[in-house]
Formats: structure tokens, C-alpha cells, sequence
């Protein structure tokens, strides 16, 4: 039973009988045959079958809420009692959202020192992504925004606060200066994120409460392709002091402060600076491993604390 109800669950996820028995490790009659099976065991169409998968039924929906927390309920179990046996161990997919990658070593370093049979992915995505991909079972935990857009229950530790600066080539004009307002960025040639990022929208907030009209002529999801851009001369960007600290310490490349004159007044506004920290699904007992870099998280939020 737990079997199909993986296999109902990826085929949720992907929305394609293929697609979902690639995700699933099976061939496409194995997960059909699966389905039917399960279909048959509860006595109800889950699938609204066609040529195409055309999504799931209403008893399919409500199934899938099912599904979802008793395999959570099952890998859990499962995964407590391998601890007990071997210790901690197993994989561990983590999404990031784009900003925060630059920070992932100082959590992730330490983690696996302290549990080297674990593995860890780090997956870059949005912070809707990480959300949904939560939700669907794709992702243990995220790290994303804490404070600026509704993230349901979930488990939370705060790592740093979110600030900016404008990174320019060094030979820039105003290269030279020792920190900006968000005013100076109008009439620059910049790079951002697309919209769908939600640091991308803070940004625009912030632009948009200094009058300057946002003109970004180059977007990407890809923070190595804006600084890429911005190396090859008279382009700007956008990053974080976390993104500084590492693209910053190029001798062709200066990140100069952007100093939030508005902050205070508009704090009612969501503008004063943002929280990034670990999220994870909430529940009353963690799997060990989830538990695990929950502590490690907030082992680093101390260090961080007192640097």
C-alpha cells in the first residue's frame, strides 16, 4: 500500500504517467497498474483519465491529503528506527532560494562534519517552490524569507537579516562612492532577478518608495548571471551582503552599501530589512535527520549572534 500511495503521490507532483514513473524508479505499465490497484483497494476513481493525464478526481484530491501525511508518518517511523540502528543517515533535499546560496556552506560544512552518513542536496528555488515542493514531499526544508510573504505552519529558525548593495565593475562611475541610496540607482544599466523571485519584489519596494522606476534591461534566476554581466563593464546589480561577501571580494568588482533612508518611515510598509532563515514542515516530533539540521541551524544563528 505505501508503495502506490508514492507512486499516487509522484504522479501528483509530475502530472504525467511517464514523468512520474521516471521520478519513482518504475516503467510507465508498473505506476499505471499501481494506480489502478489503489484505485480498486479504496473502491474510487483517483485519476480523470484520457489520451493524457487530466488530473485527479475529487475523491483523488482528498486521497492525496491521505497519502501525503501517511507516507510522511511511514519515512519518519522508518527513518527513526534506522538512527537507533545505524545512526543518522540518509539524503536530506534542501531548497535554497537564490540569495541565501552563498550562506549554505556555513550550515551545510558543520551539519556533515557531524553527520557524515548523511547526504545533502541543495536545490536552488524560488520561495513559492519551496513551499509547494514542501508540501508535495519533494523537499525535508527550505531556506527562504521569513517575514514578507505567508509561509502556512511550519517549523522556523531565524539565520540572518537581509541586507543590499549595488555591485558594479570597479571602474564604474560610481564605483567610487562610499555607500548609495536607492535613489542613485536610477538610470543604471541593471541586472535582477525575474519577478517570480520574491527578492526580486522587495527590491521593486524598495526602487519604487524612492521614486525610481524600475528598468532592469537584463533578468535571470541565476545570480552567476548577473554577475557575469555586470563584469563585462557599465552594468550594475543588485545582491545581499551574503552574496557580497563573496562575489564582493573580486579585485575587478566593488559592493557599495545601499543605505534605506526610507526604512523607518516605511516600516508599516514591509521595508525595513528581511529575515532568511530555515523552515521545515511542522510537526510535534521531527525525523531525527530534519531535527538534526534544525539544531545545526540554530547552532549557526548563535554563531552568527555573536559575530
Amino acid at each position: 500500500m505505501i508503495d502506490k500511495l508514492e507512486m499516487f503521490i509522484a504522479l501528483a507532483n509530475e502530472r504525467h504517467f511517464g514523468r512520474a514513473a521516471v521520478a519513482h524508479g518504475v516503467t510507465q505499465p508498473t505506476l499505471s497498474a499501481a494506480i489502478r490497484q489503489l484505485e480498486g483497494e479504496l473502491g474510487v476513481q483517483l485519476v480523470a483519465r484520457g489520451a493524457r493525464f487530466q488530473g485527479l478526481t475529487p475523491e483523488g484530491e482528498r486521497v492525496l491529503d491521505w497519502a501525503r501525511r501517511i507516507v510522511t508518518d511511514t519515512r519518519q517511523m522508518s527513518e527513526e528506527m534506522r538512527a537507533r540502528r545505524k545512526g543518522l543517515g540518509g539524503t536530506l533535499r534542501l531548497g535554497v532560494i537564490p540569495t541565501a546560496l552563498p550562506m549554505v556552506a556555513d550550515l551545510a560544512g558543520p551539519f556533515l562534519a557531524r553527520h557524515p552518513n548523511v547526504q545533502l542536496q541543495v536545490l536552488s528555488r524560488t520561495s513559492v517552490e519551496i513551499l509547494a515542493e514542501m508540501d508535495s514531499l519533494q523537499l525535508e526544508a527550505g531556506i527562504t524569507y521569513l517575514d514578507n510573504e505567508p509561509l502556512g505552519r511550519v517549523s522556523t529558525v531565524a539565520l540572518y537579516t537581509e541586507r543590499y548593495r549595488l555591485l558594479l565593475r570597479r571602474d564604474h562611475l560610481l564605483a567610487g562612492a562610499g555607500s548609495v541610496d536607492w535613489a542613485a540607482l536610477r538610470g543604471l544599466r541593471l541586472g535582477l532577478l525575474v519577478g517570480s523571485m520574491q527578492n526580486r519584489r522587495i527590491i521593486d519596494q524598495r526602487l519604487a518608495r524612492a521614486g525610481v522606476r524600475v528598468q532592469a534591461t537584463l533578468e535571470s534566476n541565476s545570480l552567476l548571471a548577473l554577475v557575469g554581466q555586470v563584469l563585462t563593464g557599465g552594468w550594475a546589480t543588485v545582491v545581499t551582503d551574503e552574496a557580497a561577501a563573496l562575489f564582493g571580494a573580486r579585485a575587478d568588482l566593488v559592493a557599495l552599501p545601499i543605505e534605506d533612508g526610507a526604512a523607518a518611515e516605511g516600516a508599516e510598509m514591509g521595508l525595513t530589512a528581511h529575515q532568511v532563515g530555515l523552515i521545515a514542515p511542522w510537526r510535534e516530533t521531527h525525523t531525527p535527520l530534519l531535527a538534526a539540521l534544525l539544531a545545526e541551524a540554530a547552532r549557526l544563528a548563535r554563531r552568527r549572534d555573536r559575530g
